[in-house]
């Protein structure tokens, strides 16, 4: 099945090869997405492990994964009434700041936000139109999904040490470096270094989705490193250009 929403640096058009790059269905025992964003991998299966975890740092993105899982009647009701319109998303915007909101209130502006953004930026509005109504009656297969996955909102260094065994798969995909600023999280530039430090000391097996670059390359000399491209679809060229990324692996 598919994502219910876009994300910055989102996996759509890449899953299908990171998923071929997983090892033998029934060789890892716990699945844990480390940096979950739209979860367009986990929603590639319909299970991955015996276990999953989807995690992100976002605490708006995980409220709305919450609310979708334990509560998507209500969630859906919230939204009962939105249109596409650009009253609705701005007045979502200064809502969702709003102390004394409930989850589910949050959760619904939240994926206001990123259905009528452009870009899934969060902060203006998208000129296109979407079937709002099918959207939302989307949400009741998502939270059939997120039935059994337990969802997380710690830092990538904690659900590493977590959820580490020797029978656990981790699939990263991090901001890409150069490109934290168009994150809505903060990742520093020396958060690449915290990351390959902390899955130099893992028991289990990683999947790691990067740009392609030589700062990378030369961070992860050693890992298995796979080279896969796809189409660059910010490029607003009517022949777009491809776009190189890495697959990297710590088992062959």
């Amino acid at each position: 099945m598919d994502s219910f929403m876009s994300w910055i640096g989102g996996k759509k058009a890449l899953r299908k090869k990171i998923v071929e790059q997983f090892p033998e269905p029934r060789t890892y025992n716990r699945y844990i997405e480390v940096f979950g964003g739209a979860g367009w991998v986990l929603f590639s299966s319909d299970s991955h492990a015996k276990m999953e975890v989807y995690n992100d740092v976002n605490g708006n993105l995980v409220n709305l994964f919450r609310c979708i899982k334990y509560h998507p009647d209500a969630v859906q009701e919230e939204l009962r009434y939105i249109l596409i319109s650009r009253e609705q998303f701005f007045d979502a915007r200064e809502q969702i700041e709003t102390r004394g909101m409930t989850d589910i209130q949050r959760a619904a502006r939240f994926f206001i936000l990123i259905k009528e953004s452009f870009g899934t930026d969060l902060r203006s509005f998208g000129l296109r139109s979407r079937d709002m109504e099918k959207a939302k009656e989307y949400l009741s297969e998502v939270s059939k999904r997120l039935n059994k996955v337990v969802i997380e909102n710690l830092d990538f260094e904690k659900i590493l040490k977590n959820y580490d065994k020797t029978d656990a798969l981790f699939y990263l995909d991090p901001p890409y470096y150069e490109t934290e600023k168009y994150y809505p999280d903060r990742f520093m530039p020396e958060d690449h270094e915290r990351l390959k430090a902390a899955l130099d000391g893992i028991k289990g097996k990683f999947v790691l989705s990067y740009n392609d670059c030589g700062y990378i390359r030369e961070l992860y000399e050693g890992y298995t490193i796979i080279e896969v491209d796809r189409l660059h679809n910010l490029v607003q060229k009517e022949v777009k250009p491809r776009y190189r990324e890495l697959i990297i692996k710590n088992f062959v």
